[in-house]
């Protein structure tokens, strides 16, 4: 799957649709939901995916450092015949890093699965002093967003 961003396309509408379009990419069942996510970072409207190498860490952690910043994750369900979609966004602070502390954390490996380059809930989670909305949107999965649409889903 292609997750370039569109020419022009919004973070929230970019998140969303690769949702849906791993949504849509799964065979689908009679009895079964099909769940797609996809989350990113923003920060100055620019979207932090998955760091390329340990170097592009590095700029995304420098981008991060000493600001706040918006986790974005889009979320599908599909059964059949039905979808239903949203996004959850969660403001996130982080502590001005160090270069070494930037160094050492891009290095650790742990950045290079994560959108943006940290996890919040490893080691990263000593630079992050404050967050505003659901936690578990920054791990990768907006656990109580899925609940209330596979809710939704059931009475529909």
């Amino acid at each position: 799957m292609d997750e370039t961003p569109r020419p022009g396309e919004a973070p929230e509408a970019y998140v969303r649709r690769l949702a849906r379009e791993k949504a849509e990419s799964v065979e689908c069942g009679v009895d079964e939901v099909i769940l797609g996510a996809d989350t990113s970072v923003v920060v100055d409207a620019l979207l932090l995916g998955k760091p390329a190498d340990p170097a592009d860490a590095v700029r995304m952690l420098r981008a991060l450092s000493g600001r706040d910043h918006k986790v974005m994750t889009g979320v599908c369900l599909r059964s059949a015949g039905r979808s239903i979609e949203d996004c959850a966004v969660t403001r996130v602070w982080f502590s001005r890093l160090t270069d070494t502390q930037i160094e050492e954390y891009a290095t650790s490996g742990e950045p290079m699965d994560k959108a943006g380059a940290y996890g919040i809930q490893g080691l990263a989670s000593k630079f992050i002093p404050r967050i505003e909305g659901c936690y578990f949107n920054v791990v990768g999965l907006p656990i109580a967003l899925v609940a209330q649409l596979l809710s939704t889903m059931r009475n529909i």
